[in-house]
């Protein structure tokens, strides 16, 4: 065995952790210009004065599997045990703009989320829920404008206005060239829909927030702690600085958006990053971009627990991996959160590690103390100490990213992307070398495996899903959806903002994939170089 002074410990982003912390890593440290208190700039110990003692965080399960009868079922069945919002997942043609009729649908339909091509999807998805006291959460990218209307619609069926409706949509497009792929179009018009969504919510639908600004994906592709904040950031900085360019104020806007965060097993760098997060964007917002609200300055955060980190093999730990987790993203201040189920490594969640998850998050909550206070962990000498750390590395990459013309450029130019392949690949050998332990996988390794129940896929609901799509087709006025599909053409050519007449179109009965199809006449598609 080592001397003691000779272990080498290491976050998972490579920051050496020394075996003691005390006072002196803190000399010279300004709690004032560090911490504040919390409410208030620059929000390092959270959004709230008194965070969870008044309110616990919005407990979220994702749901979205197969029909959109069959997720209703279950968006009724968590809220029946305790949920407090709705996150909606879509599978691939849905995000990718295609119909479930499209070859390139085939034997996707339904798979990883559910499948919605048009209003009576839509209809189905909603029926019985109560939109104006509810928030959704839909994790939608490219084709987030066409979900948000179509949403948007259903509501004012059910005679719900848009000053009543709250939730999210994901529409954050950059991460989706470097970390999942689910993108259509080339990143500046796809920039140029995301500020007219922010230009048409804030007329439309004000509490609506109009951009899930993710880390949660570049994490998953692999990257760091440090570089999910500052590849997540440096997004945010180009979605804000693309609305400036578009002649919105920042006030008008900031408000609304929203960040999505990863949380993995690490747990005090997990705090440590939530915080220095936090931190980081309101000095940006103050000081690169002059914002005057305070809610401009405010980083709101969703957080997931980390899907990568779940196991195949002995499937049951993933509940311990989840809570520590969940612990993480309360300690650090989460306004919402969703928990994995523990068998998500094989497949969609059965009902009963849903419940479970989402039970997960009430014992954290109601038994374990952490929402007695604010912050529990501020003042700790190690926690303060790599709060700092985070934000000078995150900073660092920050300062490059813009030396190479901003977030937009980065990613044309791959240096986002070769950064988070590195940092997978680095990861990935370390658990081969066994450098990195992962219980059940290369250390503690059982032989006999029980089986799981895993999610069954019925290959029948591609044809049903086919059929439906088939009536609406043959039942609504084709010219009106011509002539509107024509409007949509228009706008993409044109300054109006494209919303407004993709509403008009989907409330004629376009479909999904019309729409898309529209703007993909106009701007082509993005091809990878």
């Amino acid at each position: 065995m080592p001397a003691r002074d000779e272990i080498t410990r290491r976050t998972d982003s490579g920051i050496e952790v020394r075996a003691v912390y005390g006072p002196a890593d803190l000399q010279g440290w300004d709690p004032a210009e560090k911490l504040g208190e919390p409410g208030r700039y620059p929000y390092t110990r959270g959004v709230h004065p008194e965070m969870y003692r008044r309110r616990l965080w919005t407990m979220r399960q994702y749901a979205g599997f197969g029909t959109a009868e069959a997720t209703n079922e279950r968006f009724k069945f968590l809220l029946q045990h305790g949920q407090t919002g709705l996150s909606c997942a879509f599978d691939l043609p849905t995000q990718m703009g295609y119909d479930s009729d499209h070859p390139r649908a085939e034997g996707e339909v339904g798979k990883v989320g559910v499948a919605i091509d048009s209003l009576a999807d839509m209809r189905l998805l909603l029926e019985g829920l109560p939109l104006d006291v509810v928030t959704t959460s839909m994790t939608i990218n490219a084709t987030a404008a066409v979900l948000l209307l179509l949403y948007q619609l259903v509501a004012e069926e059910q005679g719900v206005g848009g000053q009543s409706l709250g939730g999210t949509v994901q529409n954050d497009i950059l991460k989706e060239y470097v970390a999942r792929g689910t993108y259509i179009y080339p990143p500046r018009p796809s920039m140029r829909l995301i500020v007219d969504t922010f230009a048409y919510c804030r007329e439309h639908l004000p509490n609506w927030n109009t951009i899930s600004i993710s880390g949660y994906h570049i994490r998953e592709a692999g990257s760091t702690a440090v570089q999910e904040v500052a590849f997540t950031l440096a997004d945010g900085i180009a979605y804000v600085e693309a609305a400036l360019e578009a002649g919105l104020e920042v006030d008008e806007f900031a408000p609304r958006l929203s960040f999505f965060f990863n949380a993995h097993n690490n747990l005090l760098e997990e705090v440590a990053k939530f915080r220095a997060a936090r931190r980081m964007w309101a000095r940006i917002m103050t000081e690169r971009f002059g914002a005057k609200d305070e809610r401009s300055k405010v980083l709101r955060f969703h957080a997931q627990t980390g899907g990568s980190t779940l196991t195949a093999q002995q499937p049951e730990n993933n509940i311990v991996r989840v809570t520590v987790q969940a612990l993480a993203a309360a300690l650090g201040g989460t306004q919402s959160l969703h928990t994995n189920g523990f068998d998500e490594a094989l497949g969609l969640p059965v009902e009963r590690a849903a419940k479970l998850a989402l039970r997960t998050q009430q014992v954290v909550g109601y038994e374990s103390g952490v929402a007695d206070t604010v912050d529990p962990l501020g003042g700790s000498y190690y926690v303060e100490t790599l709060t700092d750390e985070i934000e000078r590395a995150a900073l660092d990459y920050l300062a490059r990213i813009d030396e190479l013309g901003g977030a937009v450029a980065a990613i044309e130019a791959r240096f986002v992307q070769e950064e988070i392949e590195a940092a997978a690949y680095a990861y990935a050998k370390a658990v081969d070398d066994g450098e990195k332990v992962v219980v059940g996988v290369n250390r503690f390794v059982d032989d006999d495996v029980e089986p799981v129940d895993v999610f069954p896929i019925d290959p029948a609901l591609q044809r049903a899903q086919v059929r439906r799509l088939e009536r609406v087709r043959a039942e609504r006025d084709a010219a009106a959806v011509a002539t509107a599909l024509g409007d949509v053409r228009a706008a993409a050519r044109g300054t109006q903002n494209l919303l407004v007449p993709m509403k008009e179109a989907l409330r004629r009965m376009a479909t999904l994939g019309e729409v898309s199809d529209a703007l993909r006449d106009e701007w082509g598609v993005y091809r990878p170089g």
